[in-house]
């Protein structure tokens, strides 16, 4: 099978990680490609924050529970209040991806650069999952400026991303391949 076609179908979403750090080689490999989405008309409005810093990883995690404990919908309450839930799994590295308010189709091309990041990191045997109760934290006045996003973006979704510790391989969850219609 084609490898792009093969990373596609076997990337999974990871929630147990190791406490390994991934490499610098393989993290620049996973920034180029997500430096590398398609954007409209070549804007390129995103912005990465990489952060493997561990007290931060937790400042973030207890500062979007936080929020999430103070939100109306009970699902995610009840996980903000959860002791054992953190937002980024304890992965060791987090990707918080933020587009230029001011781009054309900014969100468009920041969701196309992490689907870059993702299936990058499962061609390296990486594992990762799209987050998206980290923007509990980004609710948080000052949270953007004390992770250093630049003044004119807005944070939009975060990426984990770790070797997986999960001994046992994820199959796809059944698809529903009735949902094209043709016109020939």
């Amino acid at each position: 099978m084609n490898e792009v076609l093969k990373a596609i179908k076997s990337r999974r979403s990871v929630r147990n990680y190791k406490a390994d750090q991934i490499s610098k080689e393989d993290l620049d490999l996973i920034i180029e490609a997500g430096i590398y989405a398609p954007t409209a008309h070549n804007d390129q409005p995103w912005h990465f924050t990489v952060i493997q810093n561990s007290e931060m990883l937790d400042y973030i995690n207890e500062t979007a529970k936080e929020g999430m404990s103070k939100s109306d919908i009970e699902w995610v309450n009840k996980m903000g209040k959860n002791p054992n839930f953190h937002v980024s799994y304890h992965a060791p590295t987090l990707i918080i991806v933020s587009g230029k308010e001011e781009g054309m189709a900014w969100q468009t091309d920041c969701a196309a650069a992490i689907q870059n990041i993702l299936l990058s990191a499962e061609s390296l045997n990486i594992g990762s999952v799209w987050l998206g109760l980290v923007s509990f934290f980004y609710e948080h006045e000052g949270a953007a400026e004390k992770i250093g996003i630049p003044e004119g973006y807005k944070p939009f979704y975060a990426v984990a991303l770790g070797y997986n510790a999960s001994e046992k391989e994820q199959a796809a969850p059944k698809r529903n391949m009735n949902v094209v219609n043709y016109i020939r």
